[in-house]
C-alpha cells in the first residue's frame, strides 16, 4: 500500500517530456537581507518573463499565470458561476502535450494582437454547449467575449507541477485565455504574489519590478542546451544588474520536472517515512520466514534423505524447495494484492491532498507479485542449503 502511494506521488507526471522541461529562477530583489547560498524566488516579474519568452533561447517556451473567471452561460445570467483559468502564451498546449478534444490551440500572432480566442476543458464545453458543439461559440466571461477555438480532452497531470501556487494536487483549469490578452482586458489573477521593497499587489501587476507572479517553462532538448541556457540567465541577470534593475549578484537555478517537484518537497516527508517502515516492517516478516522454512525444511530431513540415496542431486532437491517456496511467495502475494487494495481505499478516504491518486497499476501490481516471489525465494536460500547439506545416512538412521 505505501509503495504503491510513493511510486504515484513521485512518477512523471509528463512521462517522456518531463526530462527536458526546465523551471528557471532569477533573483531581482534588492540587496537588502542577501546571502550568498540564498534561494532565488520561485516566480518572475512581468518584464522578467516577457524578456525570457521574446528571447527565444529554447526550442518552446511558455510564460503563464493562473485564474479565475466568470463564465456567464448561455442558459442565463442566474446560472453564472466562477471557473478556473489559466493565462498563457501560446506555446503551453505544446510544451506540455495538452490533447485536443476539437479544435486547437492559439499562435504567437494571437498573443501579439491580443486576441479574443478561448480553450476550454471538455467538463466545461458539456455544460456549456456539448463538446462536439463547442468550437466557435461565443463565450462570455464577466464583461468580455472571446470566441471557443479548441476543446481540450481529459488533462489533469499530477501533481499539478506546471504551477505549486494553486496546490501541488490541484485539478486542472477549465478556460485557458491568451496571457497578453487576458492581462489586457484585467481578467482576475489568481495565485502567489510575493512583493519587496516598495511593490504592492495593488493595479496592474504588469508595471512593477518589485513583485513575482508569473510562472515560466522552457522545453531544452539536449545537455548543451540546458547549459547554455544556465549562461544566459546569469549573463541576464549581469545585464539586468548593470541597467540598475537587478541588485544582487547572479543567482540562479534551473530544474527539469522532477527536480522542481523534489525542490518544492512536493511529496511529504510522512508518505516517505511511512513507505521505509514498511520495508522495515518487511524485513521483520522476511526474517520470520527464514525462521519457519528452516523448521519446515529440517523437519522433513528423512524425506530429502531417501530422495537423495534414491539418486537425487543436491542441486534438484535445492530446486525443489525453492519451487515449493515460490508457490508460497506467489500465494503470498496474492493474498497481499486483496490487503493491498483494501489499504489504498483506506487512504483514499483521508483528507490529504494526494489521496485521490491512491491507486494500484499495471506496474504495482506486476511489482506487488516479484515482490513477493523475490523476497521469499531470498528467505528461503538458507533454509533449502542447510536442508540440502544433511547426511542422508545419519537422517535415514534416525527414521
Amino acid at each position: 500500500t505505501m509503495l504503491t502511494v510513493l511510486h504515484v506521488m513521485t512518477a512523471d507526471p509528463l512521462p517522456g517530456q518531463g526530462a527536458h522541461l526546465f523551471y528557471p529562477q532569477i533573483d531581482p530583489q534588492e540587496a537588502a537581507g542577501y546571502n550568498p547560498g540564498d534561494k532565488p524566488l520561485d516566480q518572475l516579474t512581468w518584464r522578467d518573463a516577457m524578456n525570457l519568452l521574446h528571447a527565444e533561447r529554447g526550442t518552446r517556451q511558455v510564460a503563464m499565470t493562473g485564474g479565475q473567471v466568470t463564465v456567464r452561460p448561455p442558459q442565463g445570467e442566474a446560472r453564472a458561476f466562477f471557473a478556473p483559468a489559466r493565462y498563457a502564451s501560446a506555446d503551453f498546449f505544446a510544451i506540455f502535450q495538452v490533447p485536443f478534444l476539437h479544435g486547437q490551440g492559439w499562435s504567437a500572432m494571437d498573443d501579439a494582437k491580443q486576441s479574443r480566442v478561448a480553450v476550454i476543458s471538455r467538463k466545461l464545453a458539456d455544460k456549456l454547449y456539448g463538446a462536439d458543439k463547442a468550437v466557435g461559440q461565443s463565450l462570455h466571461l464577466g464583461k468580455d467575449y472571446f470566441t471557443v477555438i479548441g476543446v481540450i480532452d481529459d488533462w489533469n497531470p499530477e501533481p499539478h507541477f506546471y504551477d505549486l501556487t494553486h496546490g501541488a494536487y490541484a485539478d486542472s483549469e477549465q478556460v485557458f485565455l491568451p496571457l497578453e490578452t487576458a492581462m489586457a482586458l484585467k481578467q482576475g489573477t489568481q495565485g502567489s504574489t510575493s512583493c519587496w521593497g516598495e511593490g504592492n499587489m495593488g493595479g496592474d501587476m504588469r508595471t512593477t519590478d518589485s513583485c513575482v507572479w508569473t510562472q515560466f517553462w522552457v522545453q531544452l532538448d539536449t545537455p548543451e542546451a540546458v547549459s547554455d541556457y544556465r549562461q544566459f540567465l546569469i549573463h541576464y541577470s549581469q545585464e539586468q544588474k548593470a541597467l540598475g534593475r537587478f541588485q544582487r549578484p547572479p543567482n540562479i537555478a534551473l530544474h527539469d520536472v522532477m527536480g522542481w517537484l523534489d525542490v518544492n518537497q512536493v511529496v511529504p516527508g510522512s508518505v516517505q517515512l511511512q513507505a521505509l517502515l514498511a520495508l522495515g516492517f518487511m524485513l521483520v516478516c522476511v526474517i520470520n520466514t527464514v525462521a519457519l522454512l528452516l523448521v519446515k525444511f529440517l523437519r522433513r530431513g528423512g524425506e530429502l534423505s531417501v530422495r537423495r540415496a534414491m539418486g537425487a542431486s543436491r542441486q534438484s532437491v535445492f530446486a525443489q524447495l525453492l519451487i515449493e517456496a515460490s508457490m508460497i511467495g506467489v500465494s503470498g502475494g496474492i493474498a497481499g494484492l486483496l490487503l493491498a487494495f483494501g489499504g489504498l481505499w483506506i487512504v483514499r478516504q483521508q483528507p490529504a491532498q494526494y489521496a485521490a491518486l491512491a491507486h494500484l497499476d499495471g506496474t504495482m501490481l506486476l511489482g506487488t507479485l516479484l515482490l513477493a516471489l523475490v523476497a521469499t525465494l531470498l528467505a528461503a536460500l538458507f533454509p533449502a542449503w542447510r536442508a540440502c547439506h544433511l547426511p542422508p545416512a545419519r537422517a535415514l538412521k534416525l527414521q
